[in-house]
């Protein structure tokens, strides 16, 4: 029904803003990192929008970018995911984020996410492994996501991985960075490298 939203803030806090448009405000839920790009009041901001119908409610959810918003999309089609879960998903990941801690099966960073268990984050990885891909235009992380999803059935790669993820690093950052690296090298020189790129990110 609406496309996108095109007005000055006159209303933020923690979980929606509102614009006004010709003298009528929208409260539009939205993520951490679309609040954090207008909550400014006065600011005049375009949102692009999803109107959630229910049978006591219509909710409108707004996005910085139309990225974004196809990724809400894509996550309210995993079963047991609902609007509010998808907001929390992208509150603590970007698309890009969430999309390489999908290839690299990082359940972990998307259960970091409130409310998200990790058989939430397993069922959205599983779910989407295919779609996320496909739906969204992705630029250079679109480039990774073949490459992180390969690292994890590599053998030395995948026990590179391994070895990093237990020295703190999350999923999704050890297998960007060994997945950047020749896979013909050793597990040992494999690690070696990868912690001169994760330290000079």
């Amino acid at each position: 029904m609406f496309y996108s939203i095109t007005g000055n803030v006159v209303y933020f806090d923690a979980q929606c803003v509102a614009l006004d448009c010709n003298g009528v405000a929208f409260k539009c839920y939205a993520t951490t990192n679309t609040l954090k790009n207008v909550a400014q009041k006065g600011e005049k901001v375009t949102l692009f929008t999803y109107l959630n119908v229910k049978e006591d409610a219509l909710d409108l959810f707004g996005f910085y970018t139309q990225q974004e918003l196809e990724c809400f999309k894509l996550l309210l089609t995993v079963n047991g995911v609902g609007s509010k879960m998808a907001i929390s998903v992208l509150s603590e990941l970007t698309p890009e984020k969430l999309a390489i801690a999908i290839a690299s099966n990082d359940s972990k960073s998307i259960s970091k996410a409130n409310g998200v268990g990790v058989k939430k984050a397993q069922r959205i990885i599983l779910e989407l492994k295919d779609k996320l891909a496909n739906g969204l235009e992705l630029g250079e992380a679109g480039l990774e996501l073949d490459t992180v999803s390969s690292v994890a059935s590599d053998g030395n790669s995948a026990e590179a991985v391994s070895a990093l993820t237990m020295l703190g690093y999350s999923q999704s950052e050890a297998a960007v960075a060994v997945g950047k690296l020749d896979k013909e090298l050793s597990v040992e020189d494999l690690i070696k490298q990868a912690l001169k790129y994760l330290s000079a990110v």
